[in-house]
């Protein structure tokens, strides 16, 4: 029997199981883990914005990503921690619709951010002349502004098309909403969402993976073909730059393959771990990786540890 999309006022996650009080445990872990990357990122950001010396495009292109790791945390982890302490896990359509938004928002400008940055190091490294003349602030301005302007865009469109489906079902067999989860409830044809989200998807994303592997290819070509100081300069700028790519990337194809596929043989916690892997995992790595990598972050960090001590 068809239900109406209007006549469905909530979802519920049907992901959770009782764990007992271990349930405590895994809200204490993971509340550790939301405050220290809401620490690390709000730190990082104010050391970019009070320095003067870090008014780079590398840095604040960077202040961008770590903006983007504080709204996602946010956006996404303390309705998590909510749920597992929650006897029944359910959410309304709203509020599902608000954590959609929030979670692609989230993803988007993190891959455009890491191709932007992943254009800044080709530029540095491969045109260090014009470099400066092509990388002003204005250039800077607007690059910021379309990382996030064209994913909410986006994102809204997505959405539209979601809120005006027939549903059959309010069962999501995960610990959080997402669009492909919500489109598989859909009673009728889902061809209009299905189309935009491949052409979305081929158009710009796998454009900026496209982007991203051209412009590593061409900066290694420059680190082995140069000097060995300009090599460890280019590698010491550009590994947390890879190691943040790959990690991502390792998170969101573990993403796509668990809402994609029917994972029903697979051990329930593991495919919380992916889940949770997604969620935690960006937020606190990138700060750790920057602030531990670059020596201009690393040398404000530990002058302001020292000064307090």
């Amino acid at each position: 029997m068809t239900i109406n999309s209007t006549l469905v006022t909530h979802f519920t996650f049907a992901a959770y199981f009782d764990i007992g009080l271990l349930k405590y445990l895994v809200f204490a872990i993971l509340m550790c883990l939301y405050l220290f990357s809401v620490f690390a990122n709000v730190l990082l950001i104010v050391i970019i914005c009070m320095n003067r010396t870090l008014h780079e495009p590398m840095y604040l292109f960077l202040c961008s990503l770590f903006v983007n790791e504080l709204y996602g945390s946010t956006g996404l982890l303390p309705f998590l921690l909510l749920q597992i302490l929650a006897d029944v896990h359910t959410v309304p359509v709203p509020l599902c619709r608000l954590q959609i938004f929030c979670l692609y928002i989230y993803v988007n400008v993190q891959f455009y951010t890491l191709a932007v940055l992943s254009y800044d190091r080709y530029l540095a490294i491969c045109c260090p002349l014009q470099y400066n003349g092509w990388m002003t602030s204005r250039k800077i301005a607007l690059l910021i502004t379309l990382m996030w302007f064209f994913p909410v865009v986006a994102i809204v469109i997505m959405i539209s098309l979601n809120a005006s489906l027939q549903l059959c079902g309010n069962i999501i067999e995960r610990l959080y909403c997402d669009n492909y989860s919500v489109v598989k409830l859909a009673c009728h044809d889902t061809t209009v969402n299905n189309v935009y989200g491949i052409i979305y998807t081929f158009c710009v994303l796998f454009s900026l993976i496209l982007l991203i592997l051209y412009t590593y290819i061409k900066i290694l070509i420059v680190i082995f073909s140069g000097s060995k100081q300009s090599r460890r300069k280019a590698v010491s700028t550009c590994t947390p730059h890879l190691a943040s790519l790959l990690n991502f990337s390792c998170g969101c194809f573990l993403e796509v393959i668990q809402s994609r596929f029917n994972m029903n043989g697979v051990p329930i916690l593991f495919r919380i771990f992916l889940s949770l892997y997604f969620l935690i995992c960006q937020p606190v790595f990138n700060p750790v990786v920057y602030g531990l990598t670059l020596t201009k972050i690393r040398i404000i960090c530990k002058s302001l540890v020292f000064r307090q001590i």
